[in-house]
């Protein structure tokens, strides 16, 4: 294992009038050399409190940080090998593009040869080749991202940390730049940890998510793994959004699941928990499971709600007392089911899990 978090905690001691805060709470994970893992969760769910505890920006309560074999509690920022990108780019304005690259390396006092070599080298890795004498005013702001991550990757970091450094850039830049941070992370095969609370950044970028919740970890993942199966209802609801259905357990023989949903008795396969008779459940149903006709499935329904969204046409449409949003993804599919509208819900087999009822 390369990098390490062994059971790390940290509390902020009382101020102001605020009693202690526990940011993060045994929090333990074990990163691989050249993954991208991702913290994923909500404001102050502890996620950005743990990067700064990997980069030495703050000091654990308890537990171990391991590097390389190496336990680094004690080593400040600058001698524990990262680079971090911050969510402001945080560029010098006197300098230019190729002096606030090579800051770090002037820093370190090499030469000049040396120097210009690997920013040069890392220019053309960010697709910044030409760019080295302007100032950062003459550049965009997806181009001053660029800059702020040649200048952490130009240090050759054991570990690269980035703190939502997409945030600041409109939709369509942060779309460019996750293929961009992806495609230069996997060229580099460069370790690294990525904290945002936009689960679309994590499903992109990242070999394992890492899905926290008030300074706890909820579940570590692959994002095929945490898509479909979630182990907890804020997991699915925090990756992709759900529906949730209550239901009751008739039986389950292994990993096939009987149970009274919906007004029916639905049969489930592929299910990983085991459960009781009689016990209450919930089906995670996700929308694109869910199909919606005029006729033919198993279940009736009402059209509550449609909206046509280019892409997709979304449906509120209520069964046996319960409401489930479907969306429909055909793109020959062109009319809109009016609300009032009685149709058929049928649910994609073998995609449902469930989780014990709350």
């Amino acid at each position: 294992m390369y990098l390490s978090l062994e059971n790390i905690s940290k509390i902020f001691p009382p101020r102001g009038g605020v009693s202690e805060v526990t940011a993060v709470k045994n929090v333990s994970l074990e990163i691989y050399k050249g993954e991208l893992v991702t913290l994923l969760g909500p404001s102050g769910c502890g996620k950005t409190t743990t990067l700064r505890i990997i980069a030495g920006f703050e000091f654990p309560t308890e537990g171990k940080i391991i590097l390389d074999g190496q336990e680094i509690n004690s080593l400040p920022p600058h001698k524990r090998n990262m680079s971090m990108v911050f969510q402001s780019y945080a560029i010098f304005p006197h300098l230019n593009v190729f002096e606030n690259i090579g800051y770090g390396l002037n820093v370190q006092r090499l030469s000049k040869e040396v120097i210009s070599n690997r920013v040069n080298k890392v220019l053309d890795l960010v697709h910044l080749e030409g760019y080295g004498h302007r100032a950062p005013t003459q550049l965009s702001g997806g181009q001053q991202q660029r800059v702020a991550l040649a200048r952490a990757l130009v240090m050759e970091p054991k570990v690269l940390l980035m703190d939502e450094p997409l945030s600041n850039l409109d939709a369509k830049l942060r779309e460019e730049m996750r293929t961009e941070i992806r495609r230069i992370q996997k060229e580099l095969n460069i370790t690294s940890v990525y904290v945002t609370h936009d689960q679309i950044e994590a499903m992109t970028l990242s070999d394992r998510i890492v899905v926290m919740n008030l300074g706890v970890i909820e579940q570590i993942g692959t994002p095929v793994e945490m898509y479909r199966y979630p182990n907890s209802r804020f997991v699915a609801n925090f990756i992709g959004r759900a529906n949730f259905v209550a239901g009751n357990v008739i039986e389950q023989n292994g990993d096939e699941l009987v149970l009274n949903a919906l007004g029916e008795v639905i049969t489930l396969k592929n299910i990983r928990r085991d459960f009781r008779k009689k016990e209450d459940v919930s089906m995670i149903v996700r929308p694109e499971m869910i199909r919606i006709k005029k006729s033919g499935e198993l279940l009736k329904g009402t059209i509550r709600r449609s909206v046509y969204l280019g892409d997709v046409i979304e449906y509120d449409v209520e069964v046996c007392g319960q409401m489930l949003t479907g969306v429909e993804t055909d793109p020959y599919v062109m009319d809109l089911f009016p609300e009032g509208e009685q149709v058929t819900v049928g649910i994609a087999e073998g995609t449902i899990q469930v989780l014990p009822a709350l």
